[in-house]
This record gives C-alpha cells, structure tokens and sequence, in this order.
C-alpha cells in the first residue's frame, strides 16, 4: 500500500485506452500531477502524438486485454490502474464481450495491489437494453465490481472535445450532404467535454472521489436535432435535417453494417450507423434524477461543467467553407492603419504614436504635418 507521505511522482498509474481520444487528456491531467504513467497498448510505436510530461515519465508499453499474461505485465508495479478501452462497434475480435464485458475483470484481477481503480463505462449501461453497447457496458460494471467491489466507476455521456467523435462527425456530414437524415432526432443528450471527465478520473486517482457509480454530464441537455443544428450554425450551413423513424434507422443501420463488413471497413466512418447504434438512439441519454439526489455527479466530484459553447466552434471552424481564412469575416469595420505611414481619412483610426515600435515611414513631423 502506499504510505501517507508518498508523492505523486513516486507513484505508477497504468491507464488502459491511454492512446485514446479520453485517454490523451487523461495522461497529459496525470503527468501534469506528476504521476508516473504506463500506457498498454497494441502498437507501441505508433503512440508518439502521446502528451510525454518529463523524460521517461508517459511510457507506452506492449499490451493487449484479450491476453491476461500481458495485462498482468501492464499492471504489475502499478499503484492506480485506469480503465478507458472501449469501442463503438465490433471488428474482428474487438467485440463488446471482449473489450467491454469481460477485460475490466481480467484487468482487475491481474492488479491485486493497485490501491485504486477507476473505469469509465457509458451513460445508459443497462443489462436490459435491446443494445448489446449498452449490455455489455453493463455486464463489465458488474464483472468489475465482483472484484473490487471499492472501484471508481465512471458513466459519461456522449464526450465533446478536439477530435471527438460527435460534433466532427456532425461537421463532416454537413459539409457532404445537402439533406441530413437524422436517426433519433429528439432523443435527448446531455454532452460533456472530454477535459472535465478527465479531471474527475485524475481526482479519483489522487483518492478525493468515494466508491460508486457516477454519471457524468454537461451543463445542458440538448436533442439530436438541436445538437445538429449548433453544427450548422457554427459551420455555416444551411441544411435540412429529415429525422428517420426508428424502424427504418434498425432497418438502414443492418444493411450499412453489413456493407461496412464487406467493405473491410472502407466506408466513410461518418456515414456508417450500426444496427446498435440505431437502437442506442431511441434512448435519452441524460444523468438521472437519482444521481443527482444521490451527489453522484460531475459536480459533485467538484467539476464544474463546461459548456459546448466554450469548446466546440473553436475546432469546428475548419468545416466552415473557407475556414479561419475567409476575408469577409475577418475585416474589419475601418482600415486598420494605426501602423500605417500616413493617415487614410478622417474616419481612420490614424495613431502611429501609440504603435510599440518603428513602424511610419514618414518622420514624426511628417507625420504630425500629415492631419
């Protein structure tokens, strides 16, 4: 166990999904505490874009939570373990038993000494769902807790942040499409900025969260639509947005989902919806009332929310037809000449004197001269 006066950086946190799109702000929150941080993942070489800290301070390592031999190497001198790995739809042999189900037992089994453990499962786990997402998110809880019954267990909802997988993809289809069909067009969600979910994942590291099960969301809960329609405004595009029954959304998600299959996965991530993911969207997606009675809430952890006005149109600018470079947008109402070498009119905002260096070509009494 880790004696009371033990730092940070005397201490190992292996993070599972570290490579991720969570797990980059996790690691870089952790190194900037100062913890040591091992990242398992399958291919080692290909994690340089990893936020390093010091020198020696974020490692990759080799792992893979199919192989328990691996695992235990990954956890072996770790003192906190973090559980992020999951995926959206299944491929060969990442499927939802495998990665969701079954590796958060194998994980915490492996490391007995670990004095915590937290694991980021779904807001929406629920062993009765038609969604095999949401049942085997809810089957790795429970596998979890079997083990470590005193876990951190994390229920975030859709995430928003820098190269999500939400509010780009919304971006992307509105830059391709002029109609955008919308399965479950008033299913409510409730999106939470990536930077936020880490900070409470880096909390319960450092020991400030209790056992439990938390639902994570933002500061507001917004429909599908509405969420589509902030993309367009911020990107500037007029689309119509069709909404899709539930029945034709099941029936369209089994066909993409075969035809990515037999595509080896070549189709455009953007246009692909799964069966499950179909299913998943007939369901709000918000943190209970129960939760919030119960203090087991983002604020309650001592995270203040933010807000996807804060974040999002700062990297959906680029979907923008000329992006940050349009020159209509960025003039200004009067010729910017503070700088210049004469005065441009009477309107101008003509102050060479308050300019920080050298910039008039004229002398200061041409310049005075010049008004």
């Amino acid at each position: 166990m880790i004696g009371a006066l033990r730092t940070p950086e005397q201490q190992t946190v292996t993070v599972f999904g570290g490579s991720g799109f969570l797990g980059r702000y996790v690691v870089s929150l952790l190194a900037k505490r100062g913890y040591r941080v091992l990242v398992p993942t399958r291919q080692p070489h290909l994690t340089t874009f990893l936020p390093m800290g010091k020198v020696g301070q974020v490692y990759p390592i080799h792992a893979n939570i199919r192989s328990p031999d691996s695992i235990r190497h990954a956890v072996m001198r770790a003192d906190h373990v973090v559980n992020l790995a999951g995926i959206l739809q299944e491929s060969g042999r990442q499927t939802f038993e495998t990665v969701h189900a079954e590796a958060p037992r194998l994980i915490a089994e492996a490391a007995e000494k670990a004095v915590s453990f937290v694991h980021v499962s779904a807001l929406g786990a629920n062993a009765d769902s038609e969604s095999a997402y949401a049942r085997s998110k809810a089957a790795g809880e429970a596998n979890l807790l079997k083990v470590r019954p005193d876990a951190v267990i994390l229920r975030p909802s859709v995430l928003f942040g820098p190269g999500d997988n939400t509010f780009n993809r919304f971006a992307s289809l509105a830059r391709m499409l002029p109609v955008l069909p919308l399965p479950g067009a008033d299913t409510r969600f409730q999106p939470v900025y990536a930077g936020d979910v880490a900070e409470a994942i880096v909390r319960a590291v450092d020991g400030a969260v209790k056992p439990g099960i938390y639902e994570l969301g933002g500061p507001e809960i917004r429909s599908l639509r509405q969420m589509m329609e902030f993309v367009c405004e911020v990107t500037e595009r007029k689309r119509a947005i069709v909404p899709v029954p539930n029945a034709v959304a099941r029936f369209q998600g089994t066909v993409m989902g075969a035809l990515d299959r037999l595509t080896l996965g070549l189709l455009p991530d953007e246009i692909v919806t799964t069966h499950d993911q179909a299913i998943l969207l007939e369901t709000d997606n918000v943190v209970s009332e129960a939760a919030i009675a119960e203090g087991r809430t983002l604020e309650a952890i001592g995270v203040t929310p933010t807000t996807i006005e804060a974040v999002v149109p700062s990297y959906l600018v680029r979907f923008r037809k000329t992006g940050q470079f349009d020159l209509k947008r960025n003039a200004t109402a009067t010729t910017p000449d503070l700088l210049a070498p004469r005065s441009g009119g009477a309107s101008s905002d003509f102050h060479p004197e308050r300019a920080s260096g050298p910039a008039a070509i004229d002398p200061p009494s041409a310049v005075r001269n010049s008004h």
